[in-house]
């Protein structure tokens, strides 16, 4: 930490801030790694609990959400899954101090020079005093509010959208929603235009070199065997798209347009963009994926989670609040049981070890 003092001061924080703010700081290597499955990570995320909180949500704020609309370009849906997914809904914004977070994700792991930038702009924010020390908290990456931007996002992007005088992300929804409408409109949102679909590969096709930088026009993709997944024919008109196959040719594969790479934007990650992207069709009536992922045992949703959790505790685990997050004591609990049951003792909370542990064994 004392090293980035003098890139600090270059990035506008004072030193007095500095070391009033990083006094006695000590690192949290929890923070450097929190990574999941795809099929876990989207089985959390986007559940039929979501999808009825966020459609009763869609009703609550739509006049709100019709304003954001008429001034930004983006969709109601769009707006409130990014909600669902970065805070379920304003439920849960993190605890984590966020100059900690920032500070030991500048000095360990992976992204220091990212993380740095974003150390400097939480110091700027605390130092113009536009949030207490104390409220900037958030996630372990370092993200906050209700739709959880990074703080050189705050500075950027967030807008007074109640005109009350300050762009307000903790305890405002109306600005955060709309703060969320204008990063999508800055980074390229095309109104009135899908984000993509699920489609049906060919036997055989290789999808070596695709991704969601590769476009190609979906009449290409047409030619090539691609089709909706009831077999009809691709909508050849639709401009271009990347072909997506998050886990492989053998899982779902997606046509990603360019409103997915401004999801992708918003977080830098395929699996967040495609959470936000299925989350918000599912709040307008959609279905799961068609498709299953290439896994013989499956995420678990929240309730399963939960489920998992009171099991856990009826053997004698103490895990804590039974709340569907699988944190440490929930993961121990877990390991100790599939070493029991002659399972792989990974931590992970599956299908697998839910429908066992449910039958009595």
């Amino acid at each position: 930490m004392a090293g980035l003092q003098g890139s600090a001061r270059a990035a506008g924080v004072t030193d007095a801030t500095f070391e009033r703010l990083t006094q006695g700081l000590v690192p949290n290597m929890n923070v450097i790694e929190r990574l999941n499955s795809i099929w876990d990570y989207l089985a959390g995320l986007v559940d039929d609990e979501r999808v009825a909180e966020g459609q009763a949500l869609l009703a609550q704020h739509a006049d709100t959400l019709r304003r954001i609309e008429q001034r930004y370009g983006v969709d109601p849906a769009t707006v409130v899954a990014v909600w669902g997914v970065e805070s379920n809904f304003g439920q849960t914004f993190g605890t984590l101090p966020l100059v900690q977070s920032l500070s030991t994700l500048s000095c360990f792991g992976r992204r220091q020079a990212y993380f740095r930038t974003e150390l400097y702009a939480a110091l700027r924010i605390l130092q113009k005093g536009d949030i207490a020390p104390e409220r900037l908290v958030g996630s372990w990456a370092g993200a906050f509010g209700h739709t959880q931007f990074m703080p050189s996002t705050f500075e950027r992007l967030a807008v007074d959208f109640d005109g009350d005088g300050r762009a307000d992300l903790m305890d405002n929804a109306s600005d955060a929603l709309a703060s969320t409408a204008h990063f999508l409109a800055k980074a390229g949102w095309r109104t009135g235009q899908p984000w993509g679909f699920e489609v049906k590969l060919p036997d055989g096709f290789s999808t070596q070199g695709e991704g969601r930088r590769t476009k190609r026009p979906v009449s290409e993709w047409a030619q090539r065997g691609l089709t909706r997944l009831d077999g009809s024919a691709l909508p050849t008109d639709a401009g271009s798209a990347g072909l997506l196959t998050p886990a492989g040719r053998n899982g779902p594969a997606f046509l990603a347009f360019r409103n997915f790479d401004a999801l992708f934007s918003y977080n830098a990650a395929e699996s967040y963009g495609l959470a936000i992207a299925h989350l918000s069709d599912r709040l307008r009536g959609g279905g799961p994926f068609a498709t299953p992922w290439p896994t013989d045992d499956p995420g678990l949703s929240r309730a399963e989670r939960r489920e998992l959790q009171g099991l856990l505790t009826l053997r004698g685990h103490d895990i804590g609040a039974v709340d569907g997050m699988l944190g440490e004591r929930s993961r121990a609990a877990i390991r100790i049981e599939q070493q029991r049951l002659g399972q792989e003792p990974s931590g992970r909370g599956g299908q697998r070890l839910l429908k066992t542990l449910r039958s009595g064994g």
